[in-house]
């Protein structure tokens, strides 16, 4: 029964979005209508919040993948490569600056 009502909570109100006030509105529902215990109610709000959790973090890695692709696709730099030559550059701008006021050649 309760895997079930799990189930029809993942798709109803959709992993993603269950704050802990609809976690606690729903465990309230539950009790009432399907005389589900309050131990019974709060592990399956903590279930259902490890996945939503679980779920962020996934959609989180997979965004971070995709970005990395298009900057690859796109021929881009990342920011540490960019800050990393910018201080080559800078660095042998300096040393050929040394040497020409240096006029030993």
């Amino acid at each position: 029964m309760i895997e079930l009502i799990e189930k029809a909570v993942l798709a109803g109100l959709g992993v993603m979005s269950l704050s802990q006030k609809k976690a606690e509105e729903l465990v309230s529902d539950l009790k009432a209508k399907c005389k589900v215990g309050e131990d019974e109610g709060k592990a399956l709000v903590e279930k259902l919040q490890n996945i939503a959790r679980d779920a962020r973090e996934r959609i989180s890695e997979m965004a971070d993948m995709e970005v990395k692709r298009a900057i690859e696709r796109f021929g881009l730099v990342p920011r540490e490569e960019y800050d990393r030559l910018a201080k080559r550059v800078e660095a042998l701008e300096a040393k050929l600056a040394g040497t020409d006021s240096n006029p030993e050649c």
